[in-house]
């Protein structure tokens, strides 16, 4: 059984994805960025946009019965590697006992020019 969570971004529709897919104890979440009623979130702060597309991504996990404790690989794409320390602490404070399997690589840019950060996740729900 497939069920697809929307966060309803303008994108979604355009583009034709949902925020996060579960299908039986997998859950996929799209790649994630900080936005919030169409507008970037904290432009220039790269530990904020961290913060805040984590939050997204805990909203869309607890949506199909998951939760940060289930995920066992991010991807991080950023706009600039020298802000790797602020987006790795960001992770941490979500992810620290957690750890799960991190790819973070640096992307010439994102769709909206003040994007820093684009965060993909996979969760895995154990058997109850």
């Amino acid at each position: 059984m497939r069920e697809n969570i929307s966060s309803g971004a303008k994108w979604e529709d355009i583009v034709g994805y949902s925020r996060a897919v579960r299908v039986g104890n997998i859950i996929e979440v799209a790649g994630t960025t900080a936005v919030k009623n169409g507008q970037t979130v904290a432009p220039g702060d790269a530990y904020a946009q961290t913060v805040f597309i984590l939050e997204i991504i805990k909203k869309a996990l607890e949506e199909t019965g998951a939760s940060l404790e289930d995920v066992v690989r991010t991807r991080m794409f950023v706009t600039d590697i020298t802000k790797w320390e602020a987006i790795g602490k960001a992770h941490g404070a979500f992810f620290k006992n957690i750890k799960p399997a991190t790819t973070m690589v640096e992307v010439s840019k994102l769709i909206e020019k003040n994007m820093l950060v684009e965060i993909e996740a996979t969760a895995i729900i154990g058997d109850q």
